[in-house]
């Protein structure tokens, strides 16, 4: 079984694709990654990991580091160490904008929608970076809240519809890694809902999503896998096996 293990293992190498424990190819595969805000220390050794068509979440409290690990992976902080690959390819040194053609989407916790263009014109801004990006017909379908808004303002756009518009503005651009953060900070419970229908309709398509969430409510339903940051660090790695047993745990380290 051991030599069994280990030619299969090689045979993956040979062709470039390693797979997660859960049988899922790899994605994104973190290791010691270090991060830095001027002399503040800010990451201290992430190691993680994501499958593709997964959907993973990072839970902690605020500052806790989680938004910096997505900064980090799409390499919006200058300062770091480590390494990040992604799909086989080693990204730590990669300017944003190379690691973006490798199929990435970040969509902030502050949106990032111009407010003197109408929904559609926010949609057609970022260019396509990858093959397969979903059509604005694709994009209504799934949004149909954008669809009747789409000549509206960005000003004019409630908190849910402006949260909407920012993941469906990535989904054309042809990224299959999502970056999510804190999607659903401020939003009536009615919207937190259709969001969670969102996530779970795009990784009924593939996606694979890394979500920041304060609430743990939320992500639990989604998510294959958490990871719990505190200062900095992973502080725990729980399967949705393992949630039932790990409350107690899980609530010490979000201050439930």
């Amino acid at each position: 079984m051991r030599r069994f293990r280990k030619i299969r293992r090689c045979w993956k190498r040979i062709w470039g694709v390693l797979m997660t424990e859960s049988g899922h190819k790899e994605m994104l595969r973190i290791k010691d990654l270090q991060a830095f805000y001027g002399e503040s220390h800010i990451l201290h050794g992430i190691d993680l990991l994501v499958g593709e068509g997964e959907v993973v979440t990072l839970l902690g409290r605020n500052g806790a580091g989680r938004t910096t690990i997505l900064k980090s992976i799409i390499g919006l902080v200058g300062r770091r160490s480590g390494s990040i690959t992604i799909n086989g390819v080693e990204t730590i040194r990669m300017p944003t904008h190379k690691i973006a053609h490798l199929g990435l989407g970040y969509c902030p916790e502050e949106r990032g929608i111009f407010s003197s263009l109408t929904v559609e014109e926010n949609l057609l801004l970022p260019p396509v970076v990858m093959a397969g990006g979903m059509t604005l017909p694709e994009i209504y379908g799934m949004f149909p809240n954008l669809l009747e808004r789409r000549s509206s303002m960005g000003t004019r756009l409630s908190g849910g519809e402006q949260q909407m518009l920012a993941m469906a503005r990535i989904l054309r651009t042809g990224a299959k890694l999502l970056l999510l953060d804190e999607i659903t900070e401020g939003l009536a419970p009615v919207i937190v809902q259709t969001l969670g229908r969102l996530i779970g309709q795009l990784k009924e398509k593939g996606f694979t999503i890394i979500l920041v969430e304060q609430n743990f409510h939320f992500a639990a339903d989604l998510a294959d896998r958490h990871y719990v940051i505190d200062h900095g660090a992973i502080a725990e790695m729980i399967t949705r096996d393992e949630l039932g047993s790990s409350m107690e745990k899980l609530n010490r380290y979000l201050g439930v």
